[in-house]
């Protein structure tokens, strides 16, 4: 059984629709620390650095297990946005990326003991469409607080997916993990069966 060092329902969701058998672990990380060392770095960077990060903060704690860690990041017209602390925020968010297109950088890393075994950086690109402001009203009403727990503001798997006119890369991806990477990272760990 792996550790899954994120609280994301989706992940956990992925991971178990594999038949990956895991328990959650919560991170106890300042995100926006991290980040803050990393102003410098690509969004692919500073994705993989905080999956790491989380890895690693709960693999302190149980050495001996293997511990997967994952982060989502988005960037759109050259801006890196972090989830949403409230409703107006997400709002602003959603009426910056109406016409635009989503860079969605999503991570993973398995990290054992002071080792991190594994680390990989998959992105998706999502175009968003037009949105009406009865529209993002509307859909914040439905979503908020759900959606302030997600890069991006959305939850593809929900009513998140009403947001976007063209989606090119993974679903697994734009899920939050590159779930088929992880995977063959599992089979080459001997964690699954080749």
């Amino acid at each position: 059984m792996i550790v899954l060092a994120s609280n994301s329902a989706s992940r956990r969701s992925m991971l178990s629709a594999a038949g990956i058998s895991h328990e959650v672990i919560s991170p106890e990380i300042d995100e926006r620390l991290i980040e803050g060392g990393l102003t410098q770095c690509h969004p692919r960077q500073v994705a993989e650095a905080l999956s790491v990060a989380k890895a690693y903060d709960v693999a302190k704690k149980n050495p001996e297990r293997l511990v997967l860690g994952g982060d989502s990041l988005v960037v759109c017209g050259g801006h890196r946005f972090n989830k949403a602390k409230s409703e107006t925020e997400a709002a602003e968010h959603l009426r910056f990326f109406s016409g635009k297109t989503l860079e969605l950088y999503s991570a993973a890393a398995i990290v054992q003991g002071n080792s991190c075994e594994w680390s990989t950086v998959s992105v998706a690109k999502l175009r968003v469409r037009q949105l009406s402001s009865g529209f993002i009203q509307t859909y914040l009403r439905s979503e908020w607080p759900e959606v302030s727990h997600c890069a991006g503001v959305f939850r593809f798997e929900a009513l998140g997916v009403q947001l976007f006119e063209r989606v090119d890369g993974d679903c697994f991806v734009v899920l939050g993990m590159p779930l088929i990477e992880v995977l063959g990272a599992l089979r080459s760990l001997r964690v699954l069966q080749s």
